[in-house]
């Protein structure tokens, strides 16, 4: 019994001993990765600052849309690259290579889900940017023919000859439109 409990003792004050060494080791990495994180949200909140105040500059207050996607995707790719460099600086370069490697995978298998969204986020930039497709305009498009109510990134608002809304997608508008005179 008593040479069981010297063991005991020994296993714990051994594994004590590896804990405290193990803590010693990564108290630097710890820091390290803290004041990496400091460094990149300061640089990051800058980085973003100075995107949005140059999208804004380059789109007119009614395109507001366009340069808050922007902004957010732009943060989201640095956030990203943060995340996987910090894994890195803490020593975990392994996570940071499997991590990247399957966001690839997730973000293949989300762009093809959802490619027609995408494609109406992208048609819906080009028709915003577009100074003939207004809103109040009358334009002719396979799917509608109407006056143009509104333009979103996704979708574009007509009013018809019967006063009805008709809702499009951006990429079906974006295909083949043209741009008529009031009556």
């Amino acid at each position: 019994m008593f040479q069981t409990t010297v063991s005991v003792v020994g296993v714990v004050r051994g594994t004590f001993a590896e804990f405290v060494a193990g803590l010693r080791a990564a108290i630097p990495n710890a820091l390290g990765g803290i004041v990496f994180l400091v460094l990149a949200y300061v640089v990051i909140r800058v980085a973003l600052w100075a995107l949005r105040g140059t999208l804004d500059a380059l789109y007119p207050d009614e395109q507001d849309l366009v340069v808050s996607l922007g902004v957010t995707v732009a943060g989201l790719f640095l956030w990203f690259g943060a995340a996987l460099a910090f894994f890195k600086i803490v020593g975990m370069g392994d996570v940071a290579a499997s991590l990247g490697t399957a966001t690839g995978f997730v973000a293949l298998g989300v762009s093809y889900a959802l490619s027609d969204m995408i494609a109406d986020t992208v048609a819906g930039v080009y028709l915003l940017r577009d100074p003939d497709f207004n809103p109040g305009d009358r334009v002719e498009s396979d799917p509608a023919t109407g006056v143009v109510e509104s333009i979103g990134l996704r979708k574009s608002r007509f009013r018809d000859d019967e006063g009805d809304t008709v809702v499009v997608a951006n990429r079906e508008v974006e295909k083949k439109w043209r741009r008529m005179e009031s009556r």
